[in-house]
């Protein structure tokens, strides 16, 4: 039902990669903060508008929501368009400015306020994973130096686990979980699990979508943050809810797991009594 709109977020990513890449590691690049401490580059705000260009162009009665510019419909009125762009032209800047491979373009499609198609485009780390609802979720290695097939896609499938004493969980920065009041239940989890590590942005949920990665949870997120991670990950035959177990994008918390471990991670990072 999307193809062409799947075509599109491809041809958007080869566009981020191929304005981000080259700026990765550069002498010189210029960053600032933003008014809540996190960093903004001139590479994620020439993505950005780049990517908004593009869409203007192509689908211009479509909505768009970015992290550096913004909301807007064809109409001028925020929040107006049946169907809307969420973009994060590079998820974890932070990463982006201390040579970290781990960053990329989150491209989604939402229609009717459910994200329909996701991609995700790494191209530090040469990898790129997309999905559409109900046609399977994907990831291939891109070309070295950017945008582009080096590979054929290969189908993702989460992990089988079932047992939180087998699992791998991967969860955000510490002090988020404290901000959300939920300190001792990390430290819990953590100690309940087989393993924990904290892979960080958006590698923590393609690891899951790959089979690689049982549980992730965030507090804290934006929907440019996370619309793309959702169809990827639900594709790939994950559950993903807020911290209250509800189907969300905009409340503000994720977890993310194989399905299997759900209900049982839910319970583990409820609200202490």
């Amino acid at each position: 039902m999307y193809d062409d709109d799947l075509r599109l977020a491809h041809e958007l990513a080869d566009l981020a990669d191929s304005i981000a890449l080259p700026r990765f590691t550069a002498e010189g690049l210029r960053s600032s903060r933003k008014p809540d401490g996190s960093f903004v580059t001139e590479a994620d705000t020439a993505t950005e508008r780049a990517l908004r260009d593009l869409l203007a162009e192509r689908r211009p009665r479509d909505g768009f929501l970015g992290e550096e510019t913004g909301e807007s419909d064809e109409t001028g009125a925020p929040g107006a368009a049946r169907r809307r762009w969420i973009i994060d032209p590079i998820d974890g800047t932070a990463n982006y400015l201390r040579g970290v491979p781990n960053w990329g373009a989150l491209i989604a499609l939402e229609v009717d306020g459910v994200p329909v198609l996701g991609v995700v485009s790494a191209p530090a780390m040469g990898a790129r994973w997309w999905a559409m609802t109900g046609a399977g979720a994907w990831k291939r290695s891109t070309a070295s130096g950017g945008a582009g097939a080096a590979g054929e896609p290969r189908r993702l499938r989460v992990s089988e686990v079932d047992e939180l004493g087998d699992a791998s969980l991967s969860f955000q920065g510490i002090d988020t979980w404290e901000a959300a009041g939920r300190r001792e239940q990390l430290l819990d989890l953590a100690a309940r699990v087989w393993r924990d590590r904290a892979y960080g942005d958006l590698w923590s949920y393609m690891l899951l979508a790959e089979g690689a990665v049982d549980i992730v949870c965030e507090f804290d997120v934006k929907p440019y943050d996370i619309a793309a991670i959702l169809p990827i990950v639900r594709e790939a035959g994950g559950s993903c809810t807020d911290a209250a177990g509800e189907e969300s994008h905009t409340s503000g918390e994720l977890l993310a797991t194989n399905g299997r471990l759900h209900a049982a991670a839910l319970a583990a990072i409820a609200p202490q009594a």
